[in-house]
């Protein structure tokens, strides 16, 4: 079923006797069993105001509309969403309610925050057919209970979004990588931690050990970028690694691949990302075992390819973060794709999917646990 406006969204749900299976462009995969609701029909830029960095669209708007629209004032979406298609063996478009459902948030996170800290408002239906609104298009806007924040990385299992309110920012005048060669995973993690503490604005900081080269990215203007950029190789001399300096072009195309993993793309092997301590990401990688790894936001994101089956969290263990099952290779894959949660949260996520879907319309089990 597509749906094409809010009141079918409505109309969809209230006569729903069995899940639903919630799906935008599908390009991640998430959906699980259950009746097709495609909300990709809720198409449209409703509000754009370049002046006040704000945008509100339809849900199931293409990013690539989004970006298009952006791009011709300048300006830009902060948390450069990545786009799985590739990745994940998929086709489809990327829509923006999905992007903000998974939170997808791209290698800027580390130094600007997450897609969800770029959600002003939204609305949404929820499991009984009900239209909730929340937030606005301002971002101090704190009346009644933060929905935007919770509905923001929910995955469709509490609401299906129809419009979403969001703050873009301008496109920075240039851009430089900073590559470092030679150092080891410890070392990488190292460097990155001490570039992100010092004061020259670092908004990416990733590493990968197949190519032994470690990546910081400056934005702003060009006189600005050039200064931290000679400070900052002044700053990691003394980690013995060679320095090179990218310009504009070849760094925005580097980062597209470091943003899209690129280096997986049509390798074998199940897809995990693991989130975790920076400092403990060397000795995690270590313990995977992988047949291939990343580091991106400094070491706070692991991208590991795994051989298929291969129970990453039991080989891990206990350690101050979550694994993600992102891609699985067989069909017959039954680990969770999420990180089981603790009991206490476990408890309130229970409670939250009780008041706003108590039909187990969105088939949340399904769509939060299954790969």
């Amino acid at each position: 079923m597509t749906v094409t406006t809010e009141a079918e969204v409505v109309e969809a749900i209230r006569a729903a006797q069995a899940p639903l299976s919630l799906r935008g462009g599908n390009t991640r995969g998430m959906a699980g069993p259950g009746s097709d609701l495609s909300l990709a029909g809720l198409r449209g830029i409703s509000l754009y105001e370049p002046g006040a960095l704000t945008l509100v669209a339809q849900a199931g708007t293409p990013v690539s509309e989004i970006e298009t629209t952006l791009a011709a004032e300048g300006q830009r979406l902060a948390f450069e969403p990545m786009d799985h298609r590739a990745l994940m063996g998929r086709s489809g478009t990327p829509t923006i309610g999905g992007v903000f459902a998974a939170n997808v948030s791209g290698p800027r996170r580390l130094a600007i925050g997450a897609a969800r800290d770029f959600l002003l408002g939204v609305r949404f239906v929820d499991g009984q057919g009900n239209v909730i609104k929340n937030g606005g298009r301002v971002m101090k806007n704190v009346t009644g209970y933060d929905l935007v924040k919770l509905m923001a990385g929910s995955r469709g299992t509490l609401g299906a979004l129809t419009e979403v309110s969001l703050k873009v920012l301008p496109i920075p005048e240039t851009s430089a990588t900073l590559v470092l060669s030679g150092l080891d995973d410890a070392a990488a993690i190292a460097a990155m931690a001490l570039a992100m503490r010092s004061p020259f604005e670092v908004t990416g900081a990733a590493h990968d050990p197949a190519q032994g080269l470690s990546f910081l990215r400056l934005e702003g203007f060009e006189t600005s970028v050039s200064y931290r950029t000679g400070r900052l190789k002044d700053l990691l001399a003394a980690t013995g690694a060679e320095l090179e300096v990218l310009g504009a072009e070849p760094s925005a195309t580097l980062w597209r691949e470091l943003r899209d993993v690129a280096a997986f793309h049509g390798a074998a092997g199940d897809v995990w990302r693991v989130h975790c301590r920076p400092t403990e990401a060397p000795a995690l990688a270590a313990k995977a075992g992988a047949e291939a790894h990343l580091y991106d936001w400094a070491g706070g994101l692991i991208w590991l390819r795994m051989a298929p089956g291969t129970d990453l969290r039991a080989r891990l263990g206990r350690y101050d973060g979550h694994a993600t099952l992102l891609r699985a290779e067989s069909a017959a894959q039954t680990l969770p794709r999420q990180e089981p949660e603790a009991p206490g949260v476990a408890r309130l996520t229970a409670g939250l999917r009780a008041k706003f879907d108590p039909r187990g319309i969105f088939n949340a089990e399904a769509l939060a646990l299954t790969p």
